[in-house]
């Protein structure tokens, strides 16, 4: 069969897929876009933010069809990402992820003051508000706890809740966790000021004692076999964290340390950034839901910074006018950027303060404690 030019070119064009450009599809691309400019001019979370972006792009640009899943027996092979995405349906790459954060992570400002726990715990006082609001909103348990968890500000705990319990709402929670903890230096300040007076800002802390090497080695073990006999479900989180901090603290195996902090998290962070923004798909992500998600992060970032504050105001009682509260605020386990904060608004409060170890224990409590809120709710709705 032989076509006129013009025949051609309509025929070129119905196959195309500008033909087949919704405004959805538009509407989606220029979201993509504006992560984009985020990621690259503002630096916000690039490392994620970005390769989240260029996956929503791919996934709505119409008949690219890479999120397509094979069907069994038809021959047809799936979309690239369809395979990719695997490695976050089976929680195996917020797992890696965290690996490679417990080889970056140094533990001894919460060894050397164990309160921090306590510090990191209450931080996660926001994800419970959140959970219970999102219930009265009509939300599902399983949906709730997803949203909820966005709290912790740990963008890998929040992805493998969410694939494992409520993996529809996957783009918007992972888009909301990524895009809050990015705003920290935004978003704490002003409650952090609300919330403490300048006399307990300007409070300076004694010297954090030096750990030995035998309680850093010893520490992961311990809390591996703490966690993981009282909560099994937290198991893959806790337990590639602290092997991973395992290697970097037992000095003998620098070359796998070395491949955790650097070659492998680099691997599967671009894996899960692109394949959970292709998720973002036009005709499930346009909906009224999407901006609840959005609106209930944002409260469970506040309300975690909030718990994490007021326990530091009662340890600050406690302790008599030692510990100041701002390490408080550093309980969500954006680490290290929300310790960064309590630093810089000490620093304001009295040039003279130097807040960043004190605050980087409550910090990395705040990953282990998110990691145990995401076990209660695995063990509670995981079905």
């Amino acid at each position: 069969m032989q076509y006129s030019f013009i025949e051609t070119l309509e025929k070129i064009w119905e196959m195309s897929g500008f033909a087949s450009l919704t405004w959805q599809h538009l509407v989606m691309i220029a979201i993509s876009g504006v992560l984009i400019y985020l990621a690259i001019v503002k630096g916000f979370e690039p490392l994620l933010l970005l390769p989240i972006a260029f996956g929503m792009l791919l996934a709505n640009l119409p008949l690219a069809d890479l999120m397509v899943e094979e069907v069994a027996g038809s021959g047809q092979p799936g979309g690239l990402f369809s395979y990719l995405y695997l490695g976050v349906k089976k929680g195996i790459y917020p797992s890696l992820i965290f690996m490679g954060i417990g080889a970056m992570t140094d533990f001894g400002p919460l060894i050397a003051r164990p309160s921090s726990l306590f510090l990191g715990a209450a931080a996660q006082f926001g994800i419970y508000v959140a959970f219970v609001i999102a219930i009265a909103l009509g939300f599902t348990p399983p949906e709730a706890a997803s949203i909820g968890i966005i709290g912790g500000a740990d963008g890998p705990t929040a992805i493998y809740l969410t694939s494992k319990l409520a993996d529809h709402l996957l783009p918007a929670i992972a888009i909301a966790a990524y895009s809050y903890m990015a705003l920290i230096p935004m978003i704490q300040p002003p409650i952090m000021r609300l919330l403490t007076t300048k006399k307990e800002r300007e409070t300076k802390m004694e010297q954090l004692r030096e750990v030995s090497k035998l309680e850093k080695i010893l520490f992961p073990v311990v809390v591996t076999v703490l966690c993981v006999l009282l909560l099994p479900s937290v198991a893959p989180l806790i337990g590639m964290l602290m092997l991973g901090n395992l290697f970097r603290e037992s000095g003998v195996v620098e070359r796998l340390s070395d491949t955790a902090q650097n070659a492998l998290i680099n691997i599967v962070t671009i894996f899960l950034g692109v394949t959970v923004g292709a998720t973002a798909r036009a005709e499930t992500f346009l909906r009224l839901e999407t901006i609840m998600i959005i609106g209930l992060g944002l409260m469970a970032f506040s309300f975690a910074t909030v718990g994490g504050l007021l326990f530091g105001k009662l340890m600050y009682w406690i302790s008599g006018g030692k510990i100041n509260p701002l390490i408080g605020s550093a309980g969500v386990s954006a680490v290290p950027m929300a310790a960064r904060v309590s630093q810089v608004e000490g620093q304001k409060a009295n040039p003279a303060n130097f807040l960043l170890m004190h605050a980087m224990g409550p910090n990395v409590a705040g990953v282990i404690g998110s990691a145990v809120a995401a076990g209660v709710f695995l063990a509670l709705f995981g079905g």
